[in-house]
C-alpha cells in the first residue's frame, strides 16, 4: 500500500469514513495503479503550486478574461511539460490522466492544450507524412498554435456534405482554398476564435480534370504568429459566448481564395502528384474516408472518459455534503444527514456506481483503441485488425452517448441533492453541468452516433442469416449473439433478493435485451423495405424504440459485461472484492430497471413479482453501499484546490468553508454601485401606463 498516501482532514466525514468496509488507500492503489497515481499527484501539485493557476470558487470573470487567463495557463503547460513523448510511449494511459487532471482543473484549458498538441499535431503527425514534421516540431515549440477545422455552419454529422473546396492548380503547385459561401463558413472550432495561426482544413479536394476526390485535410495558415493578424484572404473571428467552456474560443473562418503549397496536403490515404494526378494507397473510397476521419474515433474514446470524469466531480461534492448535511430526524431535537434517507440514497449512489462502472469501462476501451493504433502503425493489414477497427468505431459510437447522457442526468441530481446550495455557482455543479453538456454534441450527436452501433449489429444479423457465418468479434462483445436463439428462448428465473444483487442476473437479462431489440429492429427493418419504402426512409423509420433502444442496451451490457469480470476476477483483492460487486449489481440492476418496459413487452419477466425483487435489491444495495460512499468519493475525489467547491471540500465543513467563500467575493458587502437609482426618482404609479 502507498504510504505517501496522506490521511483526509479530521471533521464531520470522519463518521462515515471509520464505517467503511473497506481501506480506501488500498481501493486507490488497486484501481489506479502506483505509476499513474504517482503522474497524477504530481499534477495536482504543480498546478496548485503555481499562481498562474490561482483562482477562487465562483469567480466573477468576463468572457474576455476567460480566454486570457485560459492561453495563460495553456502556455504554461508548455512550461511545465508534464509528459514527454517518450513517456506516452511508455505508458499512454498518461496522456489520458492528463487529460483527466486538467479537465478536473478547467475543462478550457484542457481543450485548448489538446486541441493544439493532439487534435491538430496529431493530425498533421498521423494523417500526413515526413515532409510535414517540421509543422510538428513548430507545434511544441508553440511557434505554431493549431486547430481542427472540419464542421461548417451549414453542416455538422454529415461529414460528407462539407462544401469547403480546395482546388488544384499544378501551374503553380499551390490548391486553392475557398468557401463558396457564409454557410460553408468552418464553425465551431475550438482555439480558431482568437488564438489558432494554422489549422487542419478538411475540404473537398479537386484536380485539374475537375474531378472530386471526397474530403481530404489541409494544413492552412490562417493567422501571423507575429501578429495574429489573419493571413490574406482569410476572415477569422470569435462565435462569441457559450452556455459553458467560454474560456475556450471557439471560431469560424471563411477562406477566399488561399493559395497553400501542394505539400500542405496531409498526404497518408491520398496525395496529388506536381501534375495533378491523384494518387491513393485505398481502392475503396468509403476506407479512404473512414481513414481520413480516424481522429474522430480517438475523440470519441476521449469524450466517454470526459463524461465520467465529471461525474466523479458532480458525485463528489453530492455525497459529501450529503454525509454533513443534517436535516430532521426521528426526534424533533436529533437532525440525520440526508445521506441516511432512502430517497437520497436511490437519488445518488447509483450514479456512484456507474462513475466507478464507466471509469472502467473508459479504461479497457482505451487499451483497445491502442491496440488498434499500434496495428495502423505496424501496417497491419489482417483481418482481425480490420474487425477490430469496425468493432471499436461500433463501441465507441455507443460510449459517448452513454457516457455524457449518464454524466448529464447524473451531474443534474447531484445538483438538486444539494438543494439551494448546488443552485450556487461558487460550489461549481453549474459549471460542470454546462462544461459537460457538449460531450453530448461534438464529435458526432448521440443520437445519430447510435445508428452507426446498430448498424454494426444489424450486419452480424444479415451475415449471420445470409452465410450462417459464426458471431465472433477481436473483443469478444458480440460473440453472445452466437447463442441468438438459446437467449431468446430463456426467461427470469431468480426466486431471492440475494441472488438478484449479483451483476450475472442483470447481465443475463442484458443479453435477452439485446437480443431481443435486434431481432425486432431487424424484422422492423425488412418490414419497412418489403412495404416499397427506399433503404433510407426505412432506416429512418426504423430508429426510435427499435435501433436507438438496441444500441444503449449494446453499449450498457458490453460495460456491465466488463466491470462484472473485473469486480468477480480472482486477481481482485479479496478485501476490496465484496463493495465492487454491489457496485457492479447496483449498476445492473439500476440501468436495467429503464428497461423494465420491453422486458416485459418481450416475456422476459412475467407477473409483478420480478419488478417488486429487482427494485428492492435496487434500494437494499444503495443501503448496503452508504456507509462507503464518502470513503468511494475520496477514491475518486481530486484535491480540494481541484475540486474547487467549498460544499465539497474533503474536510466536510461545509458551513464553515461556505460562509468563508461568500466573505471573501468581491464587494459583497457593499451597496450598489448604482445606489442612487434607489433612493432617488422614485417611480409614480402608473405613469407609463397608456391612458385611452
Amino acid at each position: 500500500m502507498d504510504r505517501s498516501l496522506l490521511d483526509f482532514p479530521s471533521g464531520p466525514l470522519d463518521v462515515y469514513r471509520k464505517k467503511a468496509s473497506f481501506n480506501w488507500k488500498e481501493m486507490i492503489e488497486f484501481l489506479e495503479g502506483k505509476d499513474i497515481l504517482e503522474f497524477k499527484r504530481n499534477v495536482f501539485s504543480a498546478l496548485e503550486n503555481d499562481l498562474v493557476f490561482a483562482r477562487q470558487p465562483g469567480e466573477d470573470v468576463s468572457v474576455e478574461k476567460q480566454r486570457e487567463l485560459t492561453f495563460l495557463r495553456c502556455k504554461q503547460l508548455f512550461k511545465h511539460n508534464f509528459l514527454a513523448a517518450d513517456e506516452i510511449m511508455q505508458n499512454p494511459f498518461k496522456a489520458t490522466a492528463l487529460n483527466d487532471c486538467l479537465g478536473m482543473y478547467d475543462w478550457s484549458v484542457s481543450a485548448k492544450y489538446f486541441l493544439n498538441t493532439q487534435m491538430f499535431g496529431g493530425t498533421v503527425g498521423n494523417s500526413g507524412s515526413k515532409r510535414h514534421e517540421q509543422f510538428v516540431q513548430d507545434i511544441d515549440q508553440m511557434k505554431a498554435f493549431g486547430c481542427f477545422a472540419l464542421t461548417e455552419m451549414s453542416h455538422g454529422s454529415n461529414t460528407r456534405a462539407m462544401r469547403t473546396t480546395a482546388k488544384y492548380d499544378p501551374n503553380t503547385q499551390e490548391f486553392t482554398i475557398n468557401s463558396p459561401d457564409f454557410e460553408a463558413a468552418k464553425f465551431w472550432v475550438g482555439n480558431l476564435g482568437k488564438t489558432a495561426t494554422h489549422a487542419v482544413v478538411y475540404a473537398q479536394l479537386y484536380t485539374p480534370d475537375g474531378l472530386c476526390h471526397g474530403l481530404h485535410s489541409f494544413i492552412v495558415q490562417v493567422r501571423d504568429p507575429k501578429t495574429l493578424l489573419p493571413m490574406p484572404g482569410v476572415m477569422v473571428g470569435d462565435m462569441g459566448k457559450k452556455l459553458g467552456q467560454n474560456g475556450l474560443d471557439n471560431g469560424f473562418a471563411v477562406f477566399y481564395n488561399v493559395r497553400i503549397p501542394r505539400e500542405n496536403l496531409l498526404n497518408k490515404t491520398g496525395d496529388v502528384t506536381p501534375e495533378g494526378h491523384y494518387v491513393t494507397p485505398f481502392k475503396d473510397p468509403n476506407k479512404r474516408f473512414g481513414a481520413s476521419l480516424g481522429a474522430l474515433s480517438g475523440g470519441r474514446v476521449s469524450i466517454t472518459r470526459m463524461g465520467v470524469t465529471n461525474l466523479k466531480l458532480a458525485i463528489t461534492i453530492a455525497i459529501r455534503y450529503s454525509a454533513t448535511r443534517r436535516q430532521f430526524g426521528p426526534k424533533d431535537n436529533e437532525e440525520i444527514p440526508v445521506l441516511e434517507y432512502q430517497m437520497q440514497q436511490w437519488r445518488l449512489i447509483p450514479y456512484l456506481a456507474a462513475v466507478l462502472a464507466l471509469d472502467h469501462f473508459s479504461k479497457t476501451l482505451f487499451v483497445n483503441f491502442v491496440e488498434f493504433q499500434i496495428g495502423l502503425m505496424m501496417k497491419d493489414k489482417s483481418e482481425r485488425q480490420s474487425e477490430l477497427g469496425r468493432e471499436i468505431h461500433a463501441i465507441s459510437c455507443a460510449s459517448k452517448p452513454l457516457g455524457s447522457w449518464t454524466a448529464q442526468r447524473g451531474i443534474q441530481e447531484c445538483r438538486e441533492a444539494c438543494g439551494g446550495h448546488g443552485y450556487l455557482a461558487m460550489n461549481r455543479l453549474g459549471d460542470i453541468r454546462n462544461d459537460n453538456d457538449p460531450n453530448c454534441t461534438y464529435e458526432g450527436d448521440n443520437n445519430v452516433l447510435l445508428q452507426q452501433t446498430s448498424n454494426y449489429l444489424l450486419s452480424w444479423m444479415n451475415a449471420k442469416h445470409q452465410d450462417n457465418v459464426t458471431v465472433e468479434s477481436p473483443l469478444g462483445s458480440v460473440n453472445f449473439l452466437e447463442d441468438f436463439n438459446s437467449i431468446l428462448g430463456s426467461t427470469f428465473t431468480v426466486t431471492r433478493e440475494e441472488e438478484c444483487m449479483d451483476s450475472s442476473v442483470p447481465l443475463a437479462a442484458y443479453k435477452w435485451l439485446v437480443c431481443f431489440l435486434l431481432r425486432e429492429s431487424y424484422q422492423k427493418l425488412n418490414q419497412e423495405k418489403a412495404s416499397g419504402k427506399p433503404d433510407f426512409e426505412a432506416r429512418n423509420n426504423s430508429q426510435v424504440y427499435y435501433c436507438r433502444s438496441l444500441a444503449i442496451t449494446f453499449i450498457e451490457h458490453t460495460v456491465l459485461q466488463r466491470f462484472h469480470d473485473y469486480t468477480h476476477d480472482s486477481d481482485t483483492p479479496a478485501s476490496l472484492q465484496p463493495v465492487l460487486k454491489r457496485l457492479s449489481g447496483l449498476y445492473g440492476l439500476w440501468t436495467l430497471s429503464t428497461h423494465m418496459d420491453v422486458l416485459y413487452q418481450g416475456g422476459y419477466l412475467s407477473g409483478k413479482q420480478p419488478a417488486e425483487m429487482i427494485q428492492n435489491s435496487i434500494l437494499r444495495l444503495c443501503s448496503q453501499l452508504k456507509d462507503d460512499a464518502v470513503a468511494l468519493v475520496d477514491v475518486i475525489a481530486p484535491p480540494d484546490f481541484i475540486l474547487n467547491s467549498p460544499i465539497g471540500k474533503a474536510d466536510g465543513e461545509i458551513y464553515k468553508n461556505l460562509w468563508t467563500a461568500v466573505l471573501q467575493g468581491s464587494k459583497v458587502l457593499e451597496r450598489p454601485s448604482w445606489w442612487k437609482e434607489f433612493c432617488d426618482n422614485k417611480p409614480t404609479l402608473g405613469s407609463l401606463r397608456a391612458k385611452l
